[in-house]
C-alpha cells in the first residue's frame, strides 16, 4: 500500500466499542525500518483512543500483564465509546463488565512501548499438551507462503495432546501446494509444536461480512464429542 502512495492506519475495536478503540500510531524511526519489520509494528493494535481510558491486557484476577510482548491476557476497555450494555440482557451485560471493565474476548500481549497486539480470540486458543497455540500466529505464518491466498486455523481432537491445529487453506489462482509443503513451511518459521497437524484445501465458509465461520470448521472435526477439550 505504501508503494502505491497510501498511508495505512491500523485501528481496532468491536461493535460494543462503537468501532475504533485503539490506533497504531506510527512512532519516530519506523519509516526507516525494512518493510517486513515496519509491517509487523503497524500490525499491532496500538494505544487507546483519546476519548477512552488506557486499554489494558489483564490476567484472570484483573491484574495487568507485564509489558514483555509475550505474557498473554484478555483485552479489556472502559470509556465514553464503550456501550452501556446488551439490550434487555442484564446477565450478559454483567458477565461482559465483570470487574468494571468491558471484556472483549480477545487475547493479547503488551509490548514495552505500551502498544497492544492481539494474539487470538479467547475461544480460539488451542491448548496442546498444556501449551497455548495462537491460531492467529499460525495463520499469519501460513499466509506468508507464496501459494496461499486465505487461511483459517482451528483445533482438532488429538488422543495424545488433547488438541492440535488444523489449517484450512484457499490457494491463490494458479498456485499449488501440498499438506507437507505447508507443514514444513511452518516448522521452519515457528515452534514445531505450533505447526498444523493436518491441512485441508478449498473454499472457506464465510459470513456476509467476509469473516470466516470458524465454528463451522470446528464442528466438522468435533462432531460426536461432548466437549471441545479432548
Amino acid at each position: 500500500m505504501v508503494a502505491l502512495n497510501f498511508k495505512p492506519v491500523h485501528v481496532y475495536g468491536l461493535t460494543e466499542t462503537y468501532a475504533p478503540y485503539t490506533v497504531c500510531e506510527p512512532q519516530p524511526g519506523w519509516t526507516e525500518l525494512p518493510d517486513v519489520e515496519r509491517a509487523q509494528l503497524l500490525g499491532r493494535q496500538g494505544v487507546h483512543n483519546i476519548v477512552a481510558e488506557r486499554i489494558r491486557v489483564v490476567d484472570d484476577e484483573m491484574n495487568d500483564v507485564p509489558r514483555d510482548g509475550a505474557t498473554m491476557g484478555e483485552v479489556v476497555m472502559r470509556g465514553n465509546n464503550v456501550m452501556k450494555g446488551y439490550f434487555e440482557d442484564p446477565e450478559a451485560t454483567a458477565t461482559a463488565f465483570r470487574g468494571g471493565w468491558f471484556h472483549s474476548g480477545d487475547i493479547g500481549v503488551v509490548h514495552h512501548d505500551g502498544y497492544i497486539e492481539i494474539r487470538d480470540r479467547k475461544k480460539d486458543i488451542i491448548i496442546s499438551g498444556g501449551e497455548n497455540i495462537s491460531t492467529i500466529e499460525v495463520e499469519n505464518t501460513i499466509c506468508r507462503h507464496p501459494a496461499v491466498l486465505e487461511c483459517a486455523v482451528v483445533s482438532i481432537p488429538d488422543d495424545k495432546w488433547g488438541e492440535r491445529p488444523k489449517a484450512y487453506i484457499k490457494l491463490a489462482a494458479g498456485q499449488d501446494a501440498t499438506e507437507q509443503d505447508v507443514i514444513d513451511f511452518c516448522r521452519e518459521r515457528i515452534s514445531r509444536f505450533k505447526a498444523p497437524a493436518a491441512v485441508a484445501f478449498g473454499e472457506l465458509p464465510k459470513t456476509s461480512t467476509g469473516k470466516v465461520k470458524k465454528y463451522v470448521l470446528r464442528e466438522d472435526n468435533w462432531a460426536g464429542y461432548d466437549r471441545r477439550v479432548n
